[in-house]
């Protein structure tokens, strides 16, 4: 089988030249397409640091030396939680906000930009295809 005609060899290309596009754009900001992301999953009120991995799809070990970098360049901090103090909630600062806003205009005007050169049946066709994709990577055993 030529690389081209498997699923993950085309995902993993186009993925390398989104990364590329995205951690280009954020170094002009002196961050990360890895800050970006974790920027943008952060909810207002704060996110369990339990959770942020999941919700990105990040592992633990790179998320964690992420949010140290990310709290001395003082994008985040870390607040105990009042009723559990095992646990640890993230919340951006001012500057996490400002730099969160930054690369949510990015993601969208990323967004707009490629969307804009599909037709909606594509972009649904797509997007069916990737759902299906990650259901069966999440839940079956193909090795």
């Amino acid at each position: 089988m030529k690389p081209e005609e498997t699923i993950d060899f085309p995902i993993r290309k186009v993925w390398s030249r989104i990364s590329r596009l995205y951690n280009s754009e954020a170094s002009k900001y002196g961050g990360t397409m890895a800050i970006g992301q974790i920027l943008l999953s952060i909810d207002p009120d704060g996110t369990p640091s339990t959770k942020l991995g999941p919700k990105m799809g990040m592992e633990s070990r790179s998320l964690v030396r992420t949010l140290q970098t990310m709290q001395d360049e003082g994008l985040i901090k870390r607040v105990p939680c009042t009723d559990d103090k095992r646990v640890v909630h993230i919340h951006l600062t001012a500057k996490g906000k400002q730099m969160r806003n930054v690369s949510r205009d990015t993601v969208i005007q990323f967004n707009e930009a490629i969307q804009s050169r599909f037709t909606k049946q594509q972009l649904d066709s797509f997007r069916t295809v990737m759902t299906e994709l990650d259901r069966i990577l999440e839940h079956e055993q193909l090795f």
